[in-house]
C-alpha cells in the first residue's frame, strides 16, 4: 500500500488537496491499482512529502495550495520514444509507405534542419506534451544540445539521446557519447542521458559492438530503434539469418541497459534472448503510428511482460503519430492487444494504466523516482478533471480514465514539484510566439528539391 507517512511541520511547497490519487498497492502487479478518494498531495524540495486525507491538509500550511474537487491525481505520463523536434514536420507526409515516407519526404528535409528548426519544433513538443499530461520525455533525435536546452528552460524531465548512424563515421558514435557525458544529470537531475545508435539497418554491427563496449564502460544505458516492423525482421533474417533482437544480442546490447522502441517485429525466438536481460531491456510501443503505416502486427505486450520485459507507451514522432498525445497511446494499446490476442480480458484497464506509469519509468531507467505518487518520489504529477460529460457517470475509475478521458482533461501538470501548467494555462511556454516564428521558416525547412537526404531506407 503507498504510504501516506505525516508531513513535517514546516509549510509545504505544494499542497494539492481534495483529489482521488491514484495509488499502486503492490508495484509489480499491474491489477493492484487503488484509488484514494478526497485525498491530498503534500509537497516538499520538489518530493512528494505525503499522500493524506483532505482533512489532514487543511492543517498543513503551504506556499501553494490547489483545491482539486472533482480531478484525479496520477503519475506524470511518460512518452518513453518521441522525436519531439518533429512537431515541425506534423503533416507533411502523409499516407505513405515507410520507405516512402522516409526516402521521399522525411529524411530529405531532415538535411535542412538548423539548431533554431529543432529549438522551435521542441518547444511546441514540449507545450503539446505539458496540456497532455505528459511530464517526461525519450527523445532520440539530432541537435540535442539545443533540445537538452529547451528542457531545462521549460521544466519538463527527459531522457536524451543523440542518435548516430553508421554513415557519418567514428565522429558520429563519438558525438553521441559526449552528449551523453556532458548533459547527463543536467537540469537540477531532470536529464538524463542516453548513447542512441540510430538502428541496426543503419548501424554496423561494430559500431554496435562499440556502443555496448561505451555503455558498460561509462554506465549509459542505450536507446535504439530495433524489429520496428515485421519485413524489417524478414530481411535482416534474409540478409543474415539473424533476426533485429540476435544482432543486437550478438553485438553485446542485451547486455546493456537498454531501450528498443517498437519491437512489432519481435517473434518467437526472440523471446528467451530478452528474458535472459533480466528487465534491463525494455520496449516502448507507439501503436498510432503502426495503424498509420498499416503495419500487420503490434507490440506484443503479452509475450513480452511473460518475459519479463518492461514496455512503456510511447507516440513517436509527431512526423508518423501526427500527435504527441500518450492518453491516446494508452487507449490504442490496450484496444489493440485485445484485437492481436483476441482476448477482451486483455489488456485491461488497470493494466494499461500499469504500462502507462511503473512500467514507462522502468523503461526509460526511472522506475526508482517516478512513476508512482509515493513519499520519496519525485512530484512529477497531473490533475485529471473528470467533471465533464464525456467521463460521467464513473463506475469504474481505471476505465473511465483509459477509456473515456482525454489529454485536454488534465488541468494541471507538476514536475519536480514545479507547477508547469495550471487550470490549462502554461506557465514556461509562449505557443502563439513559437507557432508564428515557426510558420515563417516552414518554406526553407520543407524544401526537397536540393536532392539530398540524411540516409536510404532500404530494409
Amino acid at each position: 500500500m503507498t504510504a501516506a507517512g505525516p508531513p513535517s511541520a514546516s509549510p509545504a511547497d505544494l499542497v494539492v488537496t481534495g483529489c482521488t490519487v491514484l495509488v499502486h498497492e503492490e508495484h509489480d502487479d499491474p491489477e493492484r491499482i487503488g484509488f484514494r478518494q478526497d485525498a491530498a498531495l503534500v509537497v516538499r524540495d520538489r518530493m512528494i512529502d505525503a499522500v493524506i486525507t483532505a482533512a489532514a491538509a487543511r492543517e498543513v500550511p503551504a506556499v501553494t495550495r490547489i483545491e482539486a474537487h472533482g480531478q484525479v491525481a496520477l503519475p506524470g505520463l511518460i512518452n518513453c520514444h518521441t522525436h519531439a523536434p518533429m512537431a515541425a514536420l506534423r503533416g507533411l507526409a502523409e499516407d505513405l509507405p515507410i520507405g516512402e515516407w522516409f526516402n521521399d519526404v522525411v529524411w530529405p528535409v531532415e538535411t535542412n534542419l538548423t539548431g533554431r528548426d529543432v529549438e522551435l519544433g521542441t518547444r511546441l513538443a514540449c507545450a503539446e506534451m505539458i496540456r497532455g499530461g505528459v511530464t517526461c520525455f525519450a527523445d532520440h533525435y539530432f541537435h540535442m544540445d539545443t533540445v537538452a536546452a529547451v528542457v531545462a528552460g521549460c521544466g519538463l524531465r527527459a531522457h536524451l539521446g543523440e542518435v548516430y548512424f553508421s554513415s557519418q563515421g567514428p565522429r558520429g558514435r563519438e558525438a553521441s557519447l559526449d552528449f551523453a557525458l556532458r548533459l547527463r544529470g543536467a537540469a537540477d537531475g531532470r536529464i538524463t542521458t542516453a548513447l542512441a545508435p540510430h538502428a541496426p539497418y543503419t548501424v554496423t554491427g561494430a559500431d554496435l559492438s562499440a556502443t555496448a563496449e561505451l555503455a558498460r564502460e561509462h554506465g549509459l544505458p542505450i536507446h535504439i530503434h530495433a524489429a520496428e516492423n515485421r519485413d524489417q525482421t524478414d530481411t535482416s533474417l534474409a540478409r543474415y539469418g539473424l533476426t533485429p533482437i540476435e544482432v543486437l544480442d550478438r553485438a553485446g546490447l542485451l547486455g546493456t541497459d537498454l531501450l528498443i522502441a517498437h519491437g512489432t517485429g519481435i517473434v518467437e525466438r526472440d523471446l528467451p534472448l530478452l528474458e535472459r536481460t533480466g528487465g534491463r531491456t525494455a520496449v516502448a510501443t507507439a501503436p498510432r503510428g503502426y495503424l498509420r503505416f498499416a503495419w500487420p502486427t503490434t507490440t506484443p505486450v503479452r509475450a513480452l511482460r511473460e518475459a519479463g520485459v518492461p514496455v512503456g507507451l510511447a507516440t513517436d514522432g509527431a512526423a508518423s503519430n501526427n500527435s504527441l498525445d500518450v492518453w491516446e497511446a494508452m487507449t490504442l494499446t490496450s484496444l489493440m492487444q485485445k484485437s492481436a490476442e483476441g482476448d477482451p480480458r486483455w489488456l485491461t484497464s488497470r493494466q494499461a494504466l500499469h504500462h502507462a506509469t511503473v512500467q514507462s519509468a522502468r523503461a526509460v531507467g526511472l522506475g526508482d523516482r517516478v512513476g508512482v505518487l509515493a513519499p520519496g518520489r519525485r512530484a512529477d504529477f497531473v490533475l485529471v478533471d473528470l467533471t465533464g460529460p464525456h467521463t460521467q457517470p464513473v463506475h469504474d475509475l481505471a476505465a473511465t480514465l483509459v477509456h473515456s478521458a482525454r489529454a485536454a482533461d488534465v488541468r494541471t501538470t507538476v514536475v519536480d514539484g514545479r507547477v508547469l501548467m495550471r487550470d490549462r494555462e502554461l506557465l514556461t511556454l509562449d505557443v502563439a510566439e513559437i507557432v508564428g516564428e515557426l510558420t515563417e521558416r516552414l518554406p526553407t525547412l520543407t524544401a526537397r528539391d536540393h536532392g539530398r537526404r540524411v540516409q536510404r531506407y532500404d530494409t
